[in-house]
């Protein structure tokens, strides 16, 4: 279900004759775009459906019947976030495809680190003038990304808010549900020495980190429609906006396989500040930075940032976008098992004891 309300417009009025009538259009709010809005984004939420979600559209809120879902005994796991400043090159580079992608990955992603399977999502679109051919292609690509985490577009919100924000700009934010049963959760409490750390490549640099990136840009002289340094095949926006990966399917073969004893998904922090949400106290993950490929993109911004390696494990992902830490018998048969699915999957790094050490140990170097 995708549900449609407008915000009231906040521009005064300095003058106005006795007389004036005036409408939420002469304000800067188009009520009748909106409906026409609802409309066309209606197709795009029905393509999401899965056992358990309403097929009603246009209540004011979506529905989701877990028994129909298969949940015998469930606990719900709730996640939120945006895409940060990448939606200021999406507006950049006019390109809006992909970008409801990793709003939905963002979310969904932070579900399955706890062991949950999604189940419904709802987003939030703000922006100052409604251009609905921007807003469908955005939700296309919300739609898609759903499909992909197996997960119902249930709901959302699209506001018009003349004066909060610049007529070009839009926000975005995305809420998803997840559900477990009771006692499958994963919370690294059994993780040990000897633990294997495996590492799923990520596309790029995903969803964080971007006011850098866009600052290296800016300081660069650089246009978003020029080729890229790092891949002249496209332009540097389209690389940039490389959508991020949703780990769901990897995840859920990945348990199949074998016991789980921790997943991270690494966002804003790196691996440097990911990881240690998942130690218990007193263990410590020693990586091998040699063990891992990165994208050419991680690169070109040390080169042209200067960034030292430090800053860069604590702000980007760095080529890896999800750990997932196993004991070491099991580590050969899930990391195959995930790169059947398509998804690159490689030990990256081993548990130890922790003692003086930083929860994260970083050996090797760039390569």
């Amino acid at each position: 279900m995708f549900i449609l309300y407008v915000f009231r417009s906040e521009d005064s009025i300095a003058t106005l004759k006795s007389n004036t009538k005036l409408t939420y259009r002469d304000a800067g709010v188009n009520i009748d775009a909106g409906n026409a809005l609802i409309e066309a984004i209606k197709p795009l939420a029905a393509q999401t459906a899965r056992p358990g979600a309403s097929g009603l559209l246009g209540g004011f809120g979506g529905l989701f019947d877990l028994k129909s879902a298969g949940f015998k005994d469930p606990i719900l796991v709730a996640a939120t976030d945006g895409v940060g400043t990448k939606l200021k090159i999406a507006i950049a580079a006019n390109k809006h495809d992909t970008i409801g992608i990793d709003l939905v990955a963002m979310c969904v992603n932070d579900l399955v680190v706890q062991g949950a399977q999604p189940l419904f999502f709802l987003d939030y679109f703000a922006t100052g003038k409604l251009e609905n051919k921007i807003v469908e292609t955005v939700v296309a690509g919300i739609a898609d990304g759903c499909q992909r985490a197996g997960s119902a577009l249930i709901g959302g919100e699209t506001a018009e808010m003349p004066g909060h924000y610049d007529k070009n700009d839009y926000d975005l934010a995305g809420f998803a549900v997840g559900a477990m049963e009771r006692h499958d959760d994963i919370d690294g409490s059994n993780i040990n020495v000897g633990d294997i750390v495996l590492g799923l490549a990520s596309s790029g640099i995903h969803s964080n980190g971007y006011s850098l990136v866009r600052k290296i840009v800016d300081e660069s002289g650089l246009s978003y429609f020029e080729p890229a340094p790092f891949n002249s095949g496209i332009s540097l926006g389209d690389a940039l906006l490389e959508p991020t990966i949703i780990y769901v399917n990897a995840i859920k073969v990945a348990r199949e396989v074998g016991n789980i004893k921790g997943i991270a998904h690494i966002t804003g922090g790196g691996l440097l500040e990911n990881l240690p949400r998942i130690l218990p106290d007193g263990k410590c993950a020693v990586l091998n930075l040699n063990s891992w490929s990165k994208s050419p993109v991680f690169s070109w911004l040390i080169e042209k940032g200067s960034i030292e390696i430090s800053e860069m494990l604590r702000t980007f992902n760095c080529g890896i976008g999800m750990v997932i830490i196993v004991s070491a018998d099991k580590a050969s048969a899930i990391s195959e098992a995930i790169k059947a699915t398509g998804q690159p999957a490689t030990p990256i790094g081993v548990i130890e004891n922790r003692n003086e050490r930083k929860p994260v140990l970083i050996q090797g170097n760039w390569a």
